[in-house]
């Protein structure tokens, strides 16, 4: 007999809590095997296959394309058996196009395999990872085994899962196969009831922005699995707040000014809410670059300094090093790759700029490796990936990499590891054709080093008025890790470098 396993988002790493379903790989009836990628998800930092730990028939699938799960939430169920009857449960275990686990709740095969869906979070005492071993695969992402008992993310209490499953199934709301309904168990009073502790959200997002309106979250029903309270309940509760205000506001008579000669004044107008325009949600990419730098904005004591810098003999020198190319065999050298070559290289001099704080522990620790971050935009907007050990790497392995990293950036390839961990950042916005900025820190970095245009401009250069290549440079650093001297002296060396390459050759 087939057993139903139910496969969960799992921990993608790197503090993530949510991710978006962008692309379903896998329709309900279909067979899969172990790591079989069966869903691409989107998180706040990339792109991410998902695959499954299971091999078997798909029974359900949880979610639309386009709509955001928390880590935990259910993805799929796998019908997982023998090798051999495997392919012929699919015909009989397929339910109907657009329904998921709970479409045969009528005595249905899959209500009476209800009682042998086996949670991941709570096997049965009688079954070792060797009697499953040939079901599910190792760890195929950060946190998530499946070899072994999971780690426990939360206990659902026995009361509640049981009031739920002995209520009815609920039925699939419309839109389309996959779409999850809301669980009875969400909105059932005696099952409220039941429920103690703290309140039904994990995203730190989701609080934030509920107590951003001033929204109490226990007054808002959940729409997720067991009551969970997701954004879009939020967000709805957010929209009813304003359509309430705006209507108080257009039933309210005209507000009269202040008198003016015994005559009252003009009348005043109430305030509208700002509901009209178009409306686009801070998710994804672009929610987690703005989350990040209102962050830095509230945590760090920026301060930036700039200076012009002639960049002509480094232009000269880079040209020189192209011109020795094998006909295109060897990658020819960037201007990033050489601005990052001299900051590695500055950093070492001045490692006050490679650390970060520990508010907690009221400590700057100074950071022992240089993984350079450098600004990236792309269509899914602005990214940063970082090259690791850039302190050991030459200018060559420097521009090879970032060459690899953004390209994988472009397509969408680039994994959460690859965008984090970063100690200081380079941004090249010169590439917009502007020539200065004052950047925003990245979080939890101490500085960030801005390029400008490299443009012809009048230079006195040995005494006389010449057309020479001009870059502005500007350094934006966490005034509590070094005072404005070492700063400037970054600076000053990063602009001398620029102005005198023949300087890095006492590094290399």
């Amino acid at each position: 007999m087939a057993r139903v396993l139910e496969f969960k988002l799992p921990d993608l790493g790197e503090g993530l809590t949510e991710a978006e379903i962008v692309r379903w790989l896998v329709e309900v009836g279909d067979v899969v095997t172990i790591d079989q990628p069966v869903v691409e998800v989107e998180t706040a930092k990339a792109m991410v296959e998902v695959p499954c730990p299971y091999g078997g028939v798909v029974t359900a699938r949880f979610g639309e394309e386009g709509s955001e799960l928390p880590v935990g939430a259910p993805l799929l169920t796998v019908a997982v058996g023998s090798p051999s009857t495997a392919p012929d449960d699919a015909d009989t275990d397929r339910p109907p196009e657009g329904q998921g686990r709970a479409a045969r709740s009528d005595g249905g095969p899959a209500a009476e395999r209800g009682a042998t869906v086996q949670r991941e979070e709570t096997p049965e005492s009688g079954e070792t990872a060797g009697e499953t071993a040939g079901e599910t695969s190792g760890n195929v992402l950060v946190g998530y085994g499946t070899g072994a008992p999971a780690a426990r993310r939360r206990r659902v209490r026995p009361s509640v899962y049981a009031a739920t499953a002995q209520t009815s199934a609920p039925t699939p709301a419309p839109g389309g196969p996959g779409q999850v309904p809301a669980r009875a168990g969400a909105t059932d009073p005696a099952v409220a009831e039941e429920w103690e502790g703290p309140v039904a959200v994990i995203s730190p997002l989701v609080r934030k922005l509920a107590r951003r309106h001033g929204l109490d979250l226990r007054q808002i029903t959940g729409s997720g699995r067991e009551g969970l309270i997701l954004r879009a309940d939020v967000e709805s509760a957010i929209k009813g707040l304003e359509e309430d205000a705006e209507s108080v506001a257009a039933s309210a008579p005209p507000l009269g000014g202040p008198a003016v000669g015994g005559r009252p004044g003009p009348v005043v107008q109430p305030i509208q809410a700002a509901t009209e325009g178009e409306r686009i949600a801070l998710r994804g990419v672009r929610g987690a670059v703005a989350d990040k730098l209102s962050r830095s904005r509230r945590e760090i004591p920026d301060a930036t300094c700039w200076v012009d810098a002639d960049a002509t003999e480094l232009m000269a020198a880079r040209a020189a090093m192209n011109a020795t190319a094998d006909g295109g065999s060897t990658p020819k050298v960037s201007v990033l790759a050489l601005l990052a070559r001299i900051c590695t290289a500055a950093l070492s001099r001045f490692p006050e700029l490679n650390s970060a704080v520990d508010t907690e522990a009221r400590e700057v620790v100074r950071l022992p490796a240089v993984h350079l971050g450098f600004a990236a935009q792309t269509e899914r907007g602005l990214m940063v990936p970082v090259v690791r050990d850039a302190h050991s790497r030459n200018t060559e392995s420097i521009g090879a990499e970032i060459g690899r990293l953004t390209e994988a950036a472009r397509t969408g390839k680039l994994t959460p590891a690859q965008l984090t961990g970063g100690t200081f950042t380079l941004n090249n916005y010169g590439v917009f054709g502007v020539d200065g900025s004052t950047p925003i820190i990245n979080h939890p970095e101490a500085a960030m080093l801005g390029v400008g245009r490299i443009v012809a401009k009048p230079w006195v250069h040995e005494g006389e008025l010449a057309v020479r290549q001009v870059v502005q440079l500007s350094l934006t650093f966490d005034h509590r890790v070094c005072d404005g001297a070492t700063a400037g002296g970054f600076l000053r060396y990063v602009a001398d470098c620029v102005e005198q390459p023949a300087l890095l050759l006492r590094t290399l």
